[in-house]
């Protein structure tokens, strides 16, 4: 059970440091507007693909949060999803991913 614990809060954490410091507000606001909209939030998501990777010691998790992650933030982008349900979303992946990790899914 510590194990899980541990890898629900490094998820957690990695993804905060993600969609926080690490996203910056250079990147928020280019995923969302210029000519390199969709680079950049790739490039975001990328990074989120990344933790998510790194966490779990799984490439395909990592893959697989670098497709939501793309997916939730361009409902964001668009307005189809407010800031606390794209956060939400978000997190439902990480707990997701805890599930297939543990099996239980």
């Amino acid at each position: 059970m510590h194990e899980i614990l541990m890898l629900a809060l490094t998820l957690l954490g990695a993804h905060w440091l993600c969609d926080y410091p690490l996203q910056g507000q250079f990147l928020s606001d280019a995923k969302a507007n210029g000519p390199l909209r969709f680079y950049h939030l790739a490039a975001h998501a990328g990074i989120q693909g990344a933790a998510v990777a790194l966490v779990t010691g799984n490439v395909w998790l990592g893959l697989a949060e670098w497709g939501a992650h793309t997916a939730i933030d361009e409902a964001k982008v668009r307005g189809w999803t407010t800031f606390a349900q794209d956060q939400v979303l978000h997190i439902v992946c990480k707990v997701v991913w805890l599930l297939i990790i543990t099996g239980n899914l």
